[in-house]
């Protein structure tokens, strides 16, 4: 755990005995927040706050030469400050650490590393003329990051049908939806930033083939591209319900940033919403429009909400505290008509409302996938190196059912920070670095003033073992399977989280 002292100032220095081994210490130098991390003879100077959402880097796990953040488990390497893994893109700063007897003093700051150049690849490939991505989430931009960031300079091509330039998808229904967080903070990078690493950002297009053999894109736009190397990150699609009586153009779902913007437009004058479905995106919709001040119904076909993800009793947590916020469910329901205004239910129950969201789930979009010939199986099937069947295309984020080593099973999980750092790897083995996907699987959820992570993949499990207390909102929660930990959710308990998360990545892989 990280010693704080108030006042500390390494610029006076401090005793090297006060840092023990894996210790840090935080303090200032100047204006500056510093974390001094110490691994045998080599002490670290790193700036406090993580370069992600500003986390508390103090409050994070000294792993190795990694330090991670509580939060959202991005990580830095303490050497150069240079952001390892997403969800943080860039680095924090670093300080020279200089000893003089037996005291530390941090000095000045060090220059950013150089950016590294590649000349050649690995595992007997050549360094691709053109990388083309498919899709500008958070696959897609990642890896494009990381291309420039591992020093290839040939063409890089994003290609989406989106409108807006790639942006924090997480916070629509979080912060951005309850009002909190203004436009200026949802774009991942700023206009200047695709220029500069000369990143060809190509919008609201659509890839309607892709020709291997040809190793063309073609798009609906009448544009086609060419590629040496492909990466297909097209992410999932909203399911759509039809609802009678409900025309299509009133309701609302939340996927995209239109959506987001569509959405907080029409609550500002809405009074009452009706939420339909418990899923993640659906109870995180319900606590921003709660928080906005309307009146919110949840409709959802579960006994408990998330309880098929996170069991019943964390289901029964969330559904008490959304109700403590005066959120009211209707479980084991469903919409069975709508007329005007008013929202008939399939147990008789009758609602006004006008406002509806449907999040009841996504779908991985994965036409372009099967019309190109390649391997599906509920998603796109990828090998340990996110690899298709055709060699040179690539596959990351929702789309991917990759291997997984703990469970010896192939998976697929939709969440954005898995997503990120697929695309990380998947642009290294563009570039023949012959890197395994094998990171944690990790995700936030937030609700009013709680948020959960979770660590692992448990899509099923015989056993929950609880310690801490929800309502104190202090507790872990292990999902199990024949006495193994599959995964770890926790509240309050952001530590435990990133000593799950590391404790997971020591374990033996199955075959």
């Amino acid at each position: 755990m990280v010693q704080r002292r108030d006042g500390l100032d390494f610029g006076n220095g401090i005793a090297i005995d006060g840092l023990p081994e894996g210790g840090m210490i935080q303090g200032k130098l100047g204006d500056e927040e510093i974390i001094l991390a110490r691994r045998g003879d080599e002490v670290f100077a790193v700036g406090a706050k993580c370069s992600h959402y500003g986390g508390p880097l103090a409050q994070g796990l000294f792993v190795g030469n990694e330090l991670r953040c509580p939060w959202h488990h991005a990580c830095f390497d303490l050497r150069t400050g240079e952001a390892l893994r997403a969800p943080a893109f860039d680095p924090v700063a670093c300080w020279r650490v200089e000893r003089v007897g037996s005291r530390l003093f941090v000095r000045e700051q060090l220059p950013r590393p150089a950016r590294r150049r590649t000349h050649t690849a690995g595992n007997g490939r050549q360094i691709p003329s053109s990388v083309v991505i498919i899709g500008g989430g958070a696959a897609g931009v990642s890896a494009a990051d990381t291309l420039r960031r591992e020093g290839y300079d040939g063409a890089v091509t994003i290609i989406s049908a989106d409108t807006f330039a790639p942006y924090d998808r997480p916070n629509l229904s979080k912060d951005y939806l309850a009002g909190t967080a203004s436009d200026e903070w949802m774009p991942l990078r700023s206009p200047d930033y695709y220029t500069d690493q000369r990143i060809d950002l190509v919008l609201g297009s659509r890839v309607t083939s892709v020709d291997l053999r040809r190793r063309r894109t073609h798009l609906d736009t009448g544009r086609s591209f060419e590629f040496d190397r492909l990466l297909l990150a097209t992410g999932a699609d909203p399911v759509h319900l039809s609802i009678p009586g409900a025309p299509e153009s009133t309701i609302h779902y939340l996927r995209t940033y239109a959506d987001g913007r569509a959405l907080a437009a029409k609550a500002a004058s809405a009074k009452q919403a009706i939420v339909v479905g418990g899923s993640f995106i659906g109870l995180e919709v319900a606590a921003s429009l709660r928080a906005r001040g309307l009146a919110v119904h949840v409709v959802a076909r579960e006994r408990q909400p998330l309880e098929h993800v996170l069991g019943p009793e964390i289901g029964r947590f969330i559904r008490s505290l959304h109700e403590a916020h005066g959120v009211i469910f209707h479980m084991e329901d469903s919409v069975s008509r709508v007329e005007g205004q008013t929202f008939f239910l399939k147990s008789g129950v009758t609602l006004d409302a006008d406002l509806l969201v449907l999040g009841v789930g996504v779908r991985p979009s994965i036409a372009l996938a099967e019309q190109a010939g390649l391997s599906v199986d509920r998603g796109i099937v990828v090998n340990e190196y996110l690899e298709t069947s055709e060699p040179g295309v690539f596959a990351a984020g929702d789309i991917a059912t990759w291997p997984d080593t703990r469970s010896g099973e192939r998976i697929r999980v939709e969440h954005w920070v898995v997503a990120e750092r697929q695309g990380q790897v998947a642009a290294r083995n563009i570039l023949g670095f012959n890197e395994k996907f094998d990171a944690v699987p990790f995700f936030w959820t937030q609700h009013f003033d709680v948020s959960i992570n979770y660590v692992g993949h448990a899509e099923k499990w015989d056993d929950i073992e609880t310690s801490g207390s929800l309502e104190a909102r202090d507790c872990a929660l292990t999902y199990k399977r024949a006495g193994r930990a599959l995964a770890v959710a926790t509240v309050s308990r952001d530590l435990q989280s990133l000593q799950s998360e590391a404790a997971m990545e020591r374990e033996p892989h199955r075959k």
